[in-house]
């Protein structure tokens, strides 16, 4: 069954929903999502952190994101 990341949209709410398409991209567009075999390496990428000036924080997006079976 394949799995997929999706979140709401920060930037435009109006949007609804976005979906990862990997390298740090994000789509409206439900056919450019990333799509993954495995629920466990949807959720490694939606457990991604940044370190940025030695603070380690999870950005919003993959915070706030749900790992989805289609």
């Amino acid at each position: 069954m394949p799995f997929h990341i999706k979140t709401n949209s920060v930037m435009n709410p109006t949007i609804g929903d976005i979906y990862y398409k990997g390298d740090n991209t994000w789509s409206e567009t439900y056919a450019d999502r990333k799509v993954y075999t495995n629920k466990s390496d949807a959720d490694a990428v939606k457990a991604t952190t940044v370190t940025k000036n030695g603070v380690t924080y999870a950005p919003k997006h993959f915070t706030n994101s749900t790992v989805v079976s289609e």
